[in-house]
């Protein structure tokens, strides 16, 4: 694949504290939270893969599998997954982990769909910036 590079370059992982002001009466991490965190995250890979304006045009799936409690560490980390002529779609996965402990597991998965845009934002196609 030709933007193999490029892909392997963008990968982005954000690292976050679930503090007391990001949970619910439950003491787990709010869903819109975690989908912001997660578009943001996405935003990020999709503009490191393509050093263009990027905007979210949709969100297709996200999976909350397992409740992310207040007081752990999440780690985010998007990738490209699928490129065509003028959108791309990543994938972000939110991994919760025990501050005092190894344990680790993924929580939520996600997949947004970016669309690049020119100085007019109207849709224009994405290059490759790499040989």
């Amino acid at each position: 694949m030709a933007y193999e590079k490029q892909i392997e370059e963008s990968v982005t992982r954000i690292f976050k504290a679930v503090f007391p002001n990001t949970v619910n009466h439950y003491d787990t991490l709010f869903g819109g939270t975690a989908m912001q965190l997660m578009d943001e995250a996405a935003f990020i890979t999709a503009t490191r893969f393509s050093r263009m304006r990027m905007v979210t045009v949709s969100s297709d799936r996200i999976d909350f599998k397992k409740a992310i409690p207040g007081g752990t560490i999440i780690e985010l980390v998007g990738k490209v997954v699928h490129v065509g002529k003028t959108s791309l779609k990543v994938e972000v996965d939110i991994f919760v982990e025990q501050m005092y402990n190894t344990h680790r597991e993924r929580a939520i998965s996600g997949s947004f769909t970016f669309v690049a845009i020119d100085d007019q934002k109207r849709p224009t196609q994405i290059v490759l910036l790499h040989d």
